[in-house]
């Protein structure tokens, strides 16, 4: 069954789906907001205009799943984006961290893009319609995205031993993140069974670190993953962890940054319930 838009969704369906594109949603919109930061302070006039324009879009992609949302509910997207309480949002641990010094921002930016897009990849083949139109927009300027976060990993890796000195910190800080970015949605099972969500998020992290791991050896950055020979004729290669992935945050579960950063967001919108501007 395809569902063409939110009136086609049976009642059942609708806050699974609701809570798979917030998901989908807050992972932009806060990404987009730390990296905003970096707008007037960024390491030359190309990256503050690139950095800018990279915010930019991540928070307009934010708004193109925060409207289906709104749709679902019956709300707005400002609504959606700026009226839920700390545990109602379900953005991955890997966007919480604040921006960090610049290498740290790198770091993080290459695992978001690599695994976006991923993500977005096997989302255009969902029953839900307008997911599909919406990642159709998105992926055009995606492209741009991944293309600047894999020249500055690349740039830093093989730059002064300063730079990679930084970036292979901030690596290891990240990985545990990095490791939760393909947490289960909430009701996944169910999102499966209709093929809104049309790959289970398992299977996409072995996807994601099968890009990954040539990139980290190549480069000889850390890379805590260890690599299995599959038991069956010419299937992929297995990559286990070596060490525990941070998640929790597609259920709710936040840090200290996130919440300062909820409490500067949400400020005008708790002040004036309701206003409209």
């Amino acid at each position: 069954m395809k569902f063409t838009d939110a009136s086609m969704v049976p009642p059942d369906l609708k806050q699974p789906l609701s809570n798979f594109l917030l998901s989908l949603a807050d992972d932009e919109f806060i990404l987009g907001y730390w990296d905003s930061e970096w707008t007037g302070v960024a390491p030359t006039l190309e990256e503050d205009v690139a950095c800018s324009s990279i915010a930019q879009d991540e928070i307009g992609h934010a708004r193109l799943f925060y409207q289906e949302v709104a749709a679902l509910t019956g709300s707005t997207p400002d609504q959606v984006a700026y009226d839920r309480s700390l545990s109602e949002y379900r953005q991955m641990q890997l966007v919480e961290r604040r921006r960090g010094n610049w290498a740290f921002t790198c770091a993080r930016r290459f695992f978001y893009e690599t695994s976006d897009q991923v993500r977005l990849a096997s989302l255009t083949t969902s029953t839900y319609r307008p997911l599909v139109e919406a990642i159709g927009k998105i992926e055009r300027e995606e492209v741009y995205h991944q293309m600047h976060s894999i020249a500055w990993l690349n740039r830093l890796a093989n730059g002064t031993p300063t730079a990679y000195k930084l970036l292979t910190e901030s690596l290891q800080q990240l990985w545990p993140d990095a490791l939760g970015i393909f947490e289960p949605f909430e009701n996944e099972d169910i999102l499966l069974g209709v093929g809104i969500l049309p790959v289970p998020s398992s299977e996409l992290e072995q996807r994601w670190l099968g890009e990954v791991v040539p990139v980290f050896e190549r480069l000889q950055l850390p890379l805590p993953i260890k690599k299995e020979s599959s038991s069956e004729d010419g299937a992929p290669a297995i990559y286990r962890p070596t060490i525990a992935a941070r998640t929790g945050g597609r259920h709710g579960q936040h840090g200290a940054d996130f919440t300062d950063l909820w409490d500067q967001m949400t400020m005008v919108s708790r002040m004036e319930p309701g206003a409209i501007w």
